[in-house]
């Protein structure tokens, strides 16, 4: 187990990271702000979903998820429509212009972390993405664990073998 001061030191840097989060920020055109954006980013992960489900994952109260919800729509950039399971609730979905809207997202905060990272090598990316993904896990969030990904996930790469194929 690491020691109290590791602890204290990771404390300060999850601090210090809400810098590199405000640097993305600031890249968002002003007509997408951060939380216009995770919705998109939930919508575009997960598929639709109720305006609940939208709200449990943002882990913010109903009142702002429907403040985000109506920002996006207005720009036609989702769609609400009725439950068919339950008339009062909403399911929320992506147009197609939210999606063009998601994939321009992602190519501007990709690019940016491409030029930050640019020192970086291919294992240290990778390790800082396990680890975080891990540090993530560490603390059970059971909301985003409760949806499937809507992409199914990569095919595990083949192992190596040392073995002939049988003569025929």
């Amino acid at each position: 187990m690491a020691e109290r001061v590791q602890y204290e030191e990771l404390l300060r840097q999850f601090s210090a990271f809400g810098a590199v989060k405000r640097e993305i920020g600031r890249i968002m055109p002003s007509d997408c702000p951060s939380g216009s954006a995770a919705v998109l980013t939930l919508l575009g992960r997960f598929g639709d979903m109720r305006m609940s489900k939208l709200a449990d994952l943002l882990a913010v109260d109903m009142s702002v998820t429907s403040r985000h919800v109506a920002h996006l729509a207005e720009r036609g950039w989702i769609d609400r429509s009725p439950d068919p399971a339950d008339k009062r609730s909403r399911i929320v979905h992506l147009t197609p212009a939210g999606l063009a809207r998601l994939e321009a997202l992602s190519e501007r905060t990709t690019q940016l972390l491409a030029e930050r990272l640019a020192d970086w090598s291919d294992e240290e990316v990778a390790q800082l993405t396990g680890l975080m993904a891990r540090l993530r896990a560490s603390f059970d969030d059971s909301r985003v664990a409760a949806l499937p990904p809507r992409l199914p996930p990569p095919a595990p790469a083949l192992e190596p073998t040392t073995r002939t194929p049988a003569s025929t």
